[in-house]
Parts: C-alpha cells; sequence; structure tokens
C-alpha cells in the first residue's frame, strides 16, 4: 500500500524547528517526521507550538523517498566493459525505509538495488542478485560455505570482480571467513556494506559500492578484501585486508578500519584514481579450490574481564576450539595474589580441563598489538597449559574464524602448528607506525 505524506514545517515550544516527511506514527500523542538527513524524529504534539503544510501530500515521496523510479532506472548493460558480479545478502546496504513505519527493512530486490547506481555502466558491466535476504548477526558457518559456492558460480560465468553486498554488524568475520575458504583465488572480491539504506539521502552505500566497482574493474589484486569509507565525508573509500580490519565504530560512515596494518589502497571513483597504499597479491600460483568450515565444529571465544567465576568458563569444557580474548599481552585471571584472589585457583582449574580437550588461542582485547606470552608469569603459564598461537597480532574475531576453518579442514595437531603461520596476510611480519593509520 502507498502511503501518503506532507512535507511539513514545526516550531517546537522551545523555539526548535523541524522539517520533514509526516509519518504515520505509531502513538497518537506523537508526530513522526522523515528529517532529509534520512533519520526519524517524534515530536510530542503537546510540545508543538505551530505546525504548518509546507508541501502537499505526495505518494511517491513517501513510496521511494528522494528515489524515485523516475530518477532511477534500471541501468543498460555494456558488454564490452568488465563484468562484475553484486551477490547481496540482505542487511543495510541492501534495505530501504519503509514509510509505513519509517523503519529500515530488508524488502530491497536485485533490480531495485541496481537502480540506486546508474553510472555503473560508465566503467562495468554490472549483474546483481539475491542470494539472501537477512541480518549478518544471523550468519553461520554454513552461509559463509554458501556464499564460497555462489563466488565460484560467478568466477566460473567469467566476472573480473565480485562485490558481496551485506549488512556490516559481521562483515569482518565474512572477510575473514572468506579469506581461508577460497584458497588461490585468482579474482579480486570485495565484502561491501552500508551504515545507513541506499535509498536515504544521507547513506554511504553509494560511495561504499560504486568504489568498490571502480576498484574491481581497474585492478590487479587478487583476494579478498573489505571496501568501506575512509572518513565521514565523500567521496573515498579504502579497500582493507580482509582478515586485518574490524568495526570499530557503531554507526560512522567510516566504521571499519585497518587493524595493525595500512589499507592496500584508497578509492576514488569521482576523480577515477586508485592509490595502492601496501604490498598485495597480483598473481596466485596455486589451485583455485575451496575449503569449507565444518558447521558441527564448535568454537567460542570467551572474553576475559576482572572479578570472573569458574562457571563462566565450564560451558566451553567440550569446545573443539576457544579463544580467549585476554588482557594485555597474554594475561587470563588464572592466578591467585591473596586471600580474594582464591576463585582464580578454581579458574585456572577449568581453563586446565578446557585445554585438554580444545585448542586454545589467546588474542588481546586491546585489538591493536601484538601477544607476547612470555614477558609475564601468568603468560608464561597460559603457555605451559597448550595455549598456541603466541607472537601473531590477529584481531580476536579472525583468531575465532582462523581456527574454526583450521579445525574444519585440519588435524588437532595441525591446527596448533599452523594457527601461528601467516596464511592469507592475517599476521603482520612486523609491527610499524603511520600517521594517518595505527599498525
Amino acid at each position: 500500500m502507498i502511503q501518503k505524506c506532507a512535507k511539513v514545517r514545526i516550531e517546537r515550544n522551545d523555539g526548535a524547528v523541524f522539517e520533514g516527511l509526516e509519518l504515520p506514527s505509531p502513538k497518537e500523542d506523537v508526530v513522526v517526521l522523515k528529517l532529509s538527513s534520512g533519520y526519524n524524529v517524534g515530536i510530542l504534539k503537546q510540545s508543538i507550538a505551530k505546525k504548518e503544510v509546507i508541501e502537499s501530500e505526495k505518494s511517491t515521496l513517501c513510496n521511494e523517498g528522494a528515489n524515485t523510479e523516475d530518477k532511477k532506472k534500471i541501468p543498460i548493460k555494456n558488454r564490452t566493459l568488465p563484468r562484475i558480479a553484486i551477490l547481496t545478502t540482505g542487511g543495510t546496504i541492501a534495505s530501504k525505509i519503509d514509510y509505513s513505519t519509517g523503519a529500515v527493512t530488508g524488502k530491497i530486490t536485485s533490480e531495485e538495488f541496481i537502480r540506486f547506481y546508474p553510472e555503473l555502466p560508465v566503467f562495468c558491466n554490472p549483474e546483481a542478485r539475491m542470494i539472501r535476504q537477512m541480518m549478518s548477526e544471523s550468519f553461520r558457518f554454513e552461509h559463509y560455505n554458501l556464499f564460497a559456492e555462489e563466488i565460484k558460480k560467478e568466477i566460473a560465468a567469467g566476472a573480473k570482480g565480485i562485490i558481496l553486498a551485506q549488512g556490516t554488524d559481521t562483515l569482518h568475520y565474512t572477510s575473514a571467513a572468506l579469506s581461508f575458504i577460497l584458497e588461490n583465488i585468482g579474482v579480486p572480491v570485495l565484502i561491501v556494506g552500508a551504515q545507513r539504506s541506499s535509498d536515504r539521502p544521507s547513506t554511504d552505500a553509494y560511495t561504499n559500492l560504486m568504489n568498490a566497482c571502480y576498484f574491481l574493474s581497474h585492478t590487479d589484486f587478487k583476494g579478498v578484501a573489505v571496501c568501506m569509507h575512509e572518513n565521514i565525508n565523500d567521496p573515498t573509500a579504502i579497500i582493507m585486508h580482509g582478515c586485518k580490519v574490524r568495526k570499530m565504530h557503531t554507526s560512522r560512515r567510516d566504521a571499519f578500519r585497518p587493524v595493525n596494518t595500512l589499507p592496500l589502497a584508497r578509492v576514488n571513483v569521482l576523480e577515477k584514481k586508485i592509490e595502492y597504499m601496501s604490498d598485495y597479491n597480483k598473481e596466485v600460483t596455486g589451485t583455485f579450490q575451496i575449503k569449507n568450515f565444518d558447521p558441527e565444529k564448535k568454537v567460542g571465544i570467551i572474553k576475559t574481564h576482572t572479578h570472573m567465576r569458574p562457571e563462566q568458563f565450564e560451558p566451553y569444557a567440550n569446545f573443539d576450539g576457544v579463544v580467549f580474548e585476554g588482557t594485555g599481552i597474554g594475561q587470563l585471571p588464572n592466578t591467585t595474589f591473596d586471600e580474594i584472589t582464591e576463585p582464580n585457583k578454581k579458574n585456572l582449574e577449568v581453563i586446565k580441563k578446557i585445554a585438554k580437550h580444545a585448542v586454545c588461542v589467546w588474542a588481546p582485547q586491546t585489538i591493536y598489538g601484538r601477544t607476547d606470552m612470555n614477558i609475564y608469569s601468568e603468560g608464561r603459564l597460559n603457555l605451559s597449559l597448550g595455549f598456541v598461537g603466541n607472537y601473531h597480532d590477529m584481531t580476536p574475531e579472525t583468531a575465532f574464524i582462523k581456527l574454526a576453518w583450521l579445525l574444519s579442514n585440519y588435524s588437532k595437531e595441525e591446527t596448533k602448528k599452523l594457527i601461528g603461520k601467516n596464511l592469507r596476510g592475517e599476521i603482520s611480519e612486523r609491527s610499524g607506525f603511520s600517521e594517518n593509520f595505527l599498525v
């Protein structure tokens, strides 16, 4: 059903002024406006001093916002340009505003998705198709396997590059997962998301996807990476290594940052410019193959903190692998110093029990920096228990994904040996410094 909305101007008793589309309100005593920024605001009717209609009711505004079908035609395909496959899985980038409720909903189709980017045929031949329609926090290992198979199909169909569009909440998990699954991949794959839906005036989806497609059309990079805003303004995006990136903010456009490394490249589609910022894979020597996750493997992350109890560790006693997101460079709450820290003895007993059954990997909750369990006695204790992966700089999320993938494809003993080896660029050879990026 198409809703009709009028553009109104409201002045509150305190002098504040708001202009926007008046949406249906879930409460009788509240007026809901869709502002030009794309955000909604609720105003109590009793606080309104003056309300006037600026523009009469128009159904097209409420149905499609600023992007009506009149303005956003489906791009004409140019078969002579590089074919870029866009696989949508849902999330904010593949969502739109439901103007009957004012909420973001994942109801966008593949045709609608492409319609938001009519300039793409200037430099590529985009083809989008939906493979899932869900929010990324609900992904499971089987979804990563599914995405890999769909990417394989696009490679066989001749795609120059592939975009996987998904929700941002777990985007860095997906980029790490596909980095490991897609062994010796000979084409570039970019994971792209958005903090704000494609039909909103304040969307970052346009910059992210346009720069991603331009990069894929002109690069010799091979592998998996992430393309998201470089800063809170347009027009540049940065390409970040799939295993060394993390979401660092809940809502900013530049929420994703490279961790312990520089970005691979900076892209400005408006200036038709790609600036490479670090070394990257140009050649692939091995045979492309898919090594999937075993969905039956039990792998978890324990985030440690002060005042922990043994029952917080006990549920992981029968897991196949556990990442301990510890403090500092290698510490866990498993050492007794005085009568108050007596419970740590029981913590240690349970951790020993976990280590006998599971592959235990220590990862820093500081995110940035490198592990070193040899400096303090607590870290040495963890090594004596069988913890592996010392001297790495993987984020806890990448360590979790790598551990699950290794256990899915290798034995327990092989996993212990491989967890600390650099397989996909997930471990930096050395730590460094950059003026603009913390590496």
